[in-house]
């Protein structure tokens, strides 16, 4: 799967929020979005016109690239989301929030969710004990993913886990630190997911035109 490689910052800039793509460098004054909060490139301070539509893309490409997402991937976990009992835009936050490399990140494993999909695809994790490296791989209600016995040693994933405290673990998930394991105990609910804040339902006035 195609994903983007350029500077992730300009991404944050762009949708004037923090996306929270840079890991532990988000939370400090070294924030691209601290320092120059206004969009990229040479007109990035001039005025820009909002309409409707411009303010629904806007929302969609937040959320695509908070998840570090393509498009098409993306409309697949929107029509995925559209076909479930529910509300459509908060099935397709639990559908993202539901992947690997989404759990590895709030478990407290890895500092971004780029850094989990990097992690993930190198074969460092196991779900109910066997090897998992597709980062997109859909977790369900009491799964186990945890850090192989030989990964444990990782400098990144150590450090990571010492920073856990100021990043936060979300309450549907279960951090045992000592055992390098995070338990799924229920999907997570609308309110939970604040970080950063979105307006699902911007995208699902979208897609419906």
């Amino acid at each position: 799967m195609a994903r983007y490689t350029g500077p992730v910052c300009r991404l944050c800039r762009r949708e004037n929020m923090k996306l929270f793509l840079k890991g532990d460098r988000c939370h400090t004054d070294k924030c691209a979005v601290e320092r120059r909060n206004y969009a990229p490139g040479q007109h990035g301070q001039g005025r820009v016109k909002v309409t409707n539509y411009g303010t629904q893309l806007r929302e969609k490409q937040r959320v695509k690239r908070s998840y570090g997402l393509l498009e098409a991937q993306f409309r697949s976990y929107f029509a995925e989301a559209d076909r479930m009992k529910g509300v459509t835009g908060e099935n397709l936050l639990v559908l993202l929030e539901r992947r690997l490399d989404s759990i590895i990140y709030r478990s407290g494993f890895a500092t971004s969710r780029n850094e989990a999909r990097m992690l993930v695809r190198q074969g460092h994790f196991l779900v109910n004990g066997r090897k998992v490296n597709i980062p997109s791989f859909s977790v369900r209600v009491g799964d186990v993913a945890e850090v192989r016995e030989k990964s444990r040693k990782i400098a990144r994933v150590n450090e990571a886990l010492d920073g856990v405290m100021r990043r936060g673990v979300p309450s549907w998930i279960e951090l045992d630190r000592t055992a390098f394991k995070g338990t799924v105990k229920t999907l997570p609910i609308r309110e939970e997911m604040t970080t950063p804040v979105f307006q699902e339902h911007l995208i699902v006035e979208l897609y419906s035109k």
